[in-house]
């Protein structure tokens, strides 16, 4: 998957993340994936010997098929990580946005990966601590020097319209910056790559594939303007699972393995606060 066609289905899931969408959508949708009463999940994992772990495969650098055909990427690391902790054997479950809460409500999983955490989200399902970042970053070639919102000033920046990359960066930008808006996510890269704009503003994951991708130019994550990490989603009433996933996760970043994981995958350092 190419960087635009992932930035437009990154663009969709972003949207799921946000507060308003979840407020607009009301509490009977998620309520419909309220789990019915079932046997305690990690000795349900103890039992069979396996951990089965929902994760996209259409979402790189988190999840992609390799040219091997196997999943690959920071979630499936993380799967990995979370199967060994449980002394489980890994059964990574293929999921969609439209159907993963249904999978998780109806144990074809034991837990998500790559869940943003809303309010509306948490009435349903429960949430470990953040394993990985995900936020929206200003980039750009090495070249340039931008450090932060004041050297915005004179600078021109391709967003998607009316994007929340677009509402971010257009809050914080000095009035001397050129904001070029496009119509779809697919424009602003296509901008940024071929020169049109200095700058670009895109989810950190959308930027590692084009650092990875696009060398010639040389980019560069500037700084970040939006957070809002990946977590494992449980279901609710799992406090022993999510005891053991929370402990791997803690153990994960004291050992560096998270920050290892996030060079590797985003090509940036795990952010201090998450």
């Amino acid at each position: 998957m190419n960087a635009m066609s992932q930035a437009t289905r990154r663009v969709q899931r972003l949207l799921a993340r946000t507060v308003l969408l979840c407020a607009c959508a009301g509490t009977a949708g998620l309520a419909a994936f309220a789990p019915l009463a079932h046997a305690d999940a990690l000795d349900t994992i103890a039992k069979s010997g396996v951990v089965r772990i929902g994760v996209f495969e259409d979402y790189p650098p988190f999840g992609s098929i390799g040219p091997d055909m196997k999943p690959l990427g920071y979630d499936i690391d993380m799967a990995n990580l979370i199967g060994k902790a449980l002394n489980a054997k890994v059964e990574l479950v293929q999921v969609t946005g439209d159907n993963r809460m249904a999978y998780l409500a109806d144990r074809k999983t034991d837990m998500l990966l790559s869940v943003g955490q809303t309010p509306e989200r948490a009435k349903v399902i429960d949430f470990s601590n953040a394993y990985a970042p995900y936020y929206l970053a200003v980039f750009g070639p090495k070249s340039l020097a931008v450090k932060g919102n004041a050297d915005l000033a004179g600078k021109s920046v391709a967003v998607a319209r009316g994007t929340l990359e677009d509402l971010s960066v257009s809050k914080v930008a000095p009035p001397s910056a050129t904001i070029k808006r496009f119509d779809d996510p697919n424009g602003a890269i296509a901008a940024f790559l071929s020169g049109q704009a200095q700058l670009l503003v895109v989810g950190n994951d959308v930027g590692a594939t084009i650092i990875a991708r696009h060398p010639s130019i040389d980019p560069e994550q500037k700084f970040s303007l939006f957070s809002s990490p990946d977590h494992v989603g449980l279901n609710k009433n799992e406090p022993r699972l999510m005891q053991k996933v929370n402990d791997a996760i803690a153990g994960a970043r004291k050992s560096g393995t998270l920050n290892a994981l996030s060079q590797k995958w985003l090509h940036a350092a795990l952010p201090a606060d998450l």
